[in-house]
């Protein structure tokens, strides 16, 4: 089972990558007809609470590494697939901080389909004139 304080015991990027990736095939149903069931859990006021709480936990940042800030939406990814029976019986591992962690969506789709190429890539650091050879 993956947990928060394993994950945060690894230093880099690809990493935590490998350790949380899924391989999942596209197109793939993970709930089927039962997709109402996490799209009611995922509005409750008990997950967007323990959601805001993952997102301070992990400073909205991509496996809650500093240098990797999320810019754009901010997906709370649970670390261990979870299923229909996992939201009927309420399973602990569904709330449990333990069992979550912050991703951008690039790296949330890299996770389930297990691609590092996916993840988003440094940006470049901008300098004055860089863009203007003559200038420099």
């Amino acid at each position: 089972m993956r947990s928060y304080s394993e994950l945060i015991k690894l230093p880099t990027l690809r990493e935590r990558f490998d350790y949380l990736k899924l391989d999942g095939i596209i197109g793939e149903d993970t709930f089927g007809f039962d997709r109402y069931l996490n799209q009611n859990f995922y509005r409750s006021t008990l997950w967007r609470r323990i959601r805001n709480r993952v997102i301070v936990r992990d400073n909205g940042c991509d496996f809650g590494l500093e240098d990797y800030p999320i810019n754009g939406r901010i997906i709370i990814h649970h670390m261990n697939p979870v299923d229909a029976d996992d939201i009927l019986m309420q399973r602990d591992i569904l709330l449990d901080p333990e069992f979550l962690i912050c991703v951008g969506e690039r790296t949330h789709n890299a996770i389930h389909y297990g691609s590092f190429d996916l993840m988003p890539q440094n940006l470049i650091e901008r300098k004055p004139n860089d863009t203007c050879p003559w200038k420099r």
